[in-house]
């Protein structure tokens, strides 16, 4: 277990690259420069903490520790990647960055499906539930490019799966606000299963950490097993319930705007009548 191995430089590279191309695209000279209003601190902020999570779940000793000893580490590292960090990198890309890459038709096809609402919540939580298959899993984990392969593909499915609620491209994202919550509750459902599978098994479902030597001290094999579907499950509701709660207070606001605007008009009428 060596330095690099615990904070893996390729992926630093990598969130370093492209949180310096961010920061040159949406510079406040460059936004100027183009007659366009400069990002607010608070979306540059969201972005970077979104690349910072990617790296504390792909490049930290969390990725490593998590691959190779302890599975409560490992779902803990999955909640970050794919719950938590979509949604700090969607929210820190304006629509004018991202629009560009759609403006062929078959890459806005491919957008306009993949974010459906049915499709984006059946194809991450599909694919979620059966790479926690105990012979799926072993499978991937014998094989890096594999495992990369799936991971990559979870990623992308992941970030499908809040563009309803986050897209930056509101063509792609224009739900109500009960959609929404209805989308985030439905959610939390399908993911129950795996979390569950996990939870009331009681024996050790993976041989990669059946087979581990764990070099420090840590939990019994079954007891983390069952540790990291509980921390999954706890984290999946932390993030959809403040999610579910951020859409709801939104939407009351919205409703109550239009309430007031519709009870203004009669008024201004009468008004001008009496004119």
């Amino acid at each position: 277990m060596g330095f690099f191995d615990l904070w893996n430089p390729v992926v630093l590279l990598f969130v370093v690259v492209v949180g310096l191309v961010y920061h040159n695209l949406t510079s406040p000279s460059k936004a100027v420069a183009e007659g366009r209003e400069p990002l607010r601190t608070k979306q540059r902020l969201s972005f970077y903490t979104g690349l910072a999570l990617f790296y504390i779940g792909q490049g930290s000793p969390l990725s490593y520790i998590g691959h190779h000893y302890l599975f409560s580490v490992h779902m803990v590292q999955q909640s970050i990647l794919y719950l938590i960090m979509p949604v700090f990198i969607l929210n820190g890309i304006p629509d004018w960055l991202i629009r560009p890459i759609f403006k062929n038709k078959i890459a806005r096809g491919i957008l306009k499906f993949v974010t459906q609402p049915l499709i984006a919540i059946l194809a991450f939580n599909l694919l979620f539930s059966i790479y926690h298959l105990p012979l799926i899993m072993d499978a991937l984990m014998k094989s890096e490019w594999m495992l990369t392969g799936y991971h990559t593909l979870l990623l992308l499915t992941a970030f499908a799966m809040w563009f309803p609620v986050f897209g930056p491209l509101k063509e792609y994202a224009n739900y109500s606000g009960l959609v929404k919550m209805a989308y985030i509750f439905g959610n939390g459902i399908l993911l129950t299963p795996a979390c569950a599978l996990i939870i009331f098994a009681d024996v050790s479902l993976y041989e990669m950490y059946r087979n581990a030597v764990v070099p420090f001290s840590a939990l019994p094999l079954l007891e983390d097993q069952q540790l990291g579907g509980v921390l999954m499950k706890i984290i999946q509701e932390i993030v959809y319930g403040t999610v579910l709660a951020m859409v709801f207070f939104k939407w009351y606001r919205t409703e109550r705007e239009q309430e007031e605007e519709l009870s203004d008009e009669p008024s201004e009428k009468s008004g001008l009548t009496t004119a």
